[in-house]
C-alpha cells in the first residue's frame, strides 16, 4: 500500500487551506468549548457552599480530585494514539472520543456523585481517542503539502483557543449565574453538535484519517538521512531535558484551574460600581462580541465553499452557532439590566462567647442594611424573600427567591427594597480564565514576527524565557497578596493582579508550548518520533497531576506563611528552572547536532 494519501482537490478555498481543514477547527473549537468550560467550573463546585448547590469540600480535597484529572486527561492520549493506529483509523476514534466525552458531560449535568465521576471517567477515556487523533488527521490532509502544513496548524491552533475563550466565557457564566448543572450541560450540548458536525462532515476528508491509511504522514514517504548512533543519542536526550523542563512549566501554569481560581473566588473584589462597572461591561460585550464575529465569518467561508457537498454538517454548525449567539446577547442583555438594591432585613443579634472565642445568637434582632444585585425590576418598597447563601444570618450572599423557592430552603429572610443604587456588578470568578486564551490571540501574531526574524532565539532559550516569565507573573500574584493576613478566607485585591499575572504567563506559554511539540518531531528519528511524542505526553500528565496536588496546599502554606509565600513558589521554582536552563543551553545546542 502506498505511503501517500490522494486527496481530492477541492475549491475554492478558505484563506488558501482546504475546506476540510476549517471543518476540523470547527470540531476542535466545540471540543475545547466543553473541556474549558466544565473545567472552569469544576473545582468552583467543589469548593462552593451546600446552599449554593455545591458540594461544599475542602480546597484541598477539590484540588487533588483536580490533579487526579487533569493527569489522566493527558496520559490517556497515549493509549488513544495507540488504538487508533492499530484498530480504528483516525476518523472512528475522533467520533468515539467526542460521544464519549457527550455522555461524560451530560452525566455531570446530573450532580449526583454516581453521575459526577462516572463523567469524569468518560470524559478522560474520550479526550483520549480525541486529542491526539484530531490533530494527526490536520497532518495527513497536508501529507502532500508540507510548505502549508505550518498554517494549518496556526488556523487549528487559533480554534483551540477561541473553543477555549468561548467555553469558559458562557459555560462559567452560566454555571455561576444560572446553575451548575446548566453549565455542565452547556458543555456536553456543544460537544455532541461537534460531533454531529464531524460525523455528517465525513465525506469532505475522502480517505484520509480512515483505518488503514494512518501512516500517511508528512515524512512517512521520506527515507531517514544516514545518522551516527551518537548524534542520534545527543538528540534524544535533548528531547528528555526538555521534557523534563516541561513539567517545571506546566505544574505552575496550570494552577489556572486550580489555586488561580480559589484567588479570583475567594480573594479578589470582582464588585465592581459605577463607571468601574460599566466599563467592564462594555469590555466583556466587545470581548465577547468581536470573537463571535470572526468565527462566524469563518463558518461564512465554509458554508460557502462547502454547500452542497456536505449541506447537513454545515446545517449543524449553522444552528450551533444560532445558539451560541443567542446564549451571547442572553447574557449581555442580563448583564445590562442587572442593578443594585439597597434592602433593609432583619436578623438575629450576636455576642461573643468568651468560653468558646466564638459568636452565638440571641433572643434579639437587629435590622441591617445590604445591597441586592439583580436583573429583575423590583419597586421602591417592595417585599422580597432572599437565602442567604453562607448561612451568615444575612451577611452572606444573597440570592432573590421566589414563593415557590423559599419553600425548599431555611435560612430564608425577608427584606424590604429602599431604593436603587448606584450601577454595580459582580465579576464571575470563572471570567479570569479567559485572558489566557484572549492574550494568545492577541500576542500571537507579534511573538510569531519575532520568531521569524533574525533575533529568533534556539529552543532552550525560548524554554528559559518562558520559565522566568511564568515566575513573573506568579511574582505579581504575590505581591498582591502581600497584605492578606494569614488566616484570612477571604479578601478583596483588586483584579488587575490576575490580569498581569495571566498577561505573564500567556507570554510564557507561547515562548513553550508552540517550541517543544516542533523540536521533538525535528529532533527524534523517524521510527521513534511516537514513542518520543509519548514521552512528552508523559510529561504533560505528571505536570498537570502535580498542579493540583502542589496547589492543594493553598491552605496549610498560607495560613502558617501567608498566601504570599504560597504564590512565591511558583515565583522561584519555574525563575529558577528558566535560569538553569540557559545555563546549560551552549551544551544543549551542541547535542542537538545543527538542529535549529
Amino acid at each position: 500500500m502506498s505511503n501517500t494519501v490522494n486527496i481530492e482537490p477541492q475549491t475554492p478555498e478558505i484563506f488558501g487551506h482546504q475546506p476540510s481543514l476549517f471543518l476540523l477547527f470547527f470540531t476542535e473549537m466545540w471540543e475545547r468549548f466543553s473541556y474549558y468550560g466544565m473545567r472552569a467550573l469544576l473545582v468552583l463546585f467543589l469548593v462552593s457552599q451546600v446552599a449554593d448547590n455545591g458540594w461544599g469540600w475542602s480546597r484541598v480535597n477539590a484540588l487533588q480530585l483536580y490533579a487526579t484529572y487533569t493527569g489522566l486527561v493527558y496520559l490517556t492520549p497515549i493509549l488513544g494514539g495507540i488504538i487508533a493506529d492499530k484498530l480504528l483509523g483516525y476518523q472512528v476514534a475522533v467520533m468515539l472520543g467526542a460521544l464519549l466525552m457527550t455522555l461524560g458531560h451530560a452525566s455531570m449535568a446530573f450532580e449526583t456523585q454516581f453521575g459526577f465521576y462516572t463523567g469524569l471517567g468518560l470524559l478522560i477515556f474520550g479526550n483520549g481517542f480525541f486529542k491526539p487523533n484530531i490533530s494527526s488527521i490536520v497532518g495527513q490532509l497536508y501529507a502532500n503539502a508540507t510548505d502549508k502544513k505550518d498554517g494549518a496548524y496556526t488556523i487549528f491552533y487559533m480554534g483551540i483557543n477561541a473553543g477555549a475563550f468561548l467555553g469558559i466565557l458562557f459555560c462559567g457564566y452560566i454555571g455561576e449565574k444560572v446553575g451548575w448543572s446548566y453549565g455542565f450541560g452547556l458543555a456536553g450540548i456543544f460537544m455532541a453538535l461537534g460531533l454531529i458536525m464531524f460525523a455528517l462532515g465525513r465525506p469532505i476528508f475522502g480517505e484520509v484519517g480512515k483505518r488503514g491509511l494512518q501512516g500517511a504522514t508528512t515524512r512517512a514517504s521520506e527515507e531517514e538521512p544516514s545518522v551516527p548512533e551518537n548524534v542520534k543519542r545527543d538528540r534524544l536526550i535533548v528531547i528528555g531535558i526538555l521534557s523534563f523542563f516541561t513539567i517545571f512549566f506546566w505544574m505552575a501554569f496550570e494552577q489556572a484551574g486550580g489555586s488561580m481560581t480559589i484567588f479570583a473566588k475567594d480573594y479578589t473584589g470582582r464588585i465592581l460600581r459605577g463607571g468601574s462597572a460599566t466599563a467592564f461591561f462594555w469590555a466583556n460585550t466587545l470581548l465577547t462580541i468581536i470573537p463571535l464575529v470572526l468565527v462566524t465569518y469563518v463558518l461564512i467561508r465554509l458554508i460557502l465553499a462547502t454547500y452542497r457537498k456536505i449541506p447537513w454538517s454545515n446545517l449543524s454548525i449553522a444552528f450551533s452557532f444560532v445558539l451560541i449567539w443567542a446564549i451571547a446577547l442572553w447574557m449581555l442583555n442580563k448583564e445590562f439590566n442587572m442593578k443594585a438594591y439597597l434592602i433593609q432585613m432583619t436578623v438575629a443579634s450576636e455576642v461573643a462567647d468568651t468560653a468558646t472565642d466564638k459568636t452565638i445568637d440571641t433572643a434579639e434582632s437587629k435590622v441591617i442594611e445590604r445591597t441586592l444585585q439583580s436583573d429583575l425590576p423590583l419597586n421602591i418598597g417592595e417585599s422580597i424573600l432572599l437565602l442567604d447563601r453562607e448561612n451568615k444570618d444575612g451577611y452572606g450572599k444573597l440570592k432573590l427567591l421566589s414563593q415557590d423557592q423559599a419553600a425548599e430552603f431555611k435560612n430564608v429572610y425577608t427584606a424590604k427594597v429602599l431604593k436603587i443604587q448606584e450601577n454595580e456588578t459582580e465579576v464571575p470568578a470563572s471570567w479570569f480564565g479567559i485572558l489566557n486564551s484572549f492574550f494568545i490571540i492577541a500576542l500571537a501574531p507579534l511573538l510569531s514576527r519575532v520568531w521569524e526574524s533574525k533575533a529568533n532565539p534556539s529552543a532552550p532559550v525560548k524554554f528559559g524565557l518562558g520559565l522566568i516569565l511564568l515566575g513573573v507573573g506568579f511574582g505579581v500574584l504575590a505581591l498582591g497578596s502581600s497584605g492578606i493576613d494569614r488566616e484570612a478566607k477571604v479578601a478583596t485585591v483588586s483584579m488587575w493582579w490576575l490580569i498581569l499575572a495571566y498577561f505573564f504567563h500567556t507570554l510564557g506559554e507561547l515562548c513553550v508550548s508552540p517550541v517543544g511539540l516542533s523540536y521533538v518531531s525535528k529532533l527524534a528519528p523517524l521510527k521513534l518520533v511516537g514513542l518520543m511524542f509519548g514521552i512528552w505526553f508523559i510529561a504533560t500528565a505528571v505536570a498537570n497531576y502535580l498542579a493540583g496536588w502542589t496547589g492543594s496546599y493553598i491552605d496549610p502554606i498560607s495560613e502558617r506563611y501567608g498566601l504570599k509565600v504560597f504564590f512565591l513558589i511558583y515565583t522561584v521554582i519555574p525563575i529558577l528552572s528558566g535560569l538553569l536552563i540557559w545555563f546549560i543551553t551552549p551544551r544543549i545546542k551542541k547535542m542537538m547536532h545543527g538542529i535549529n
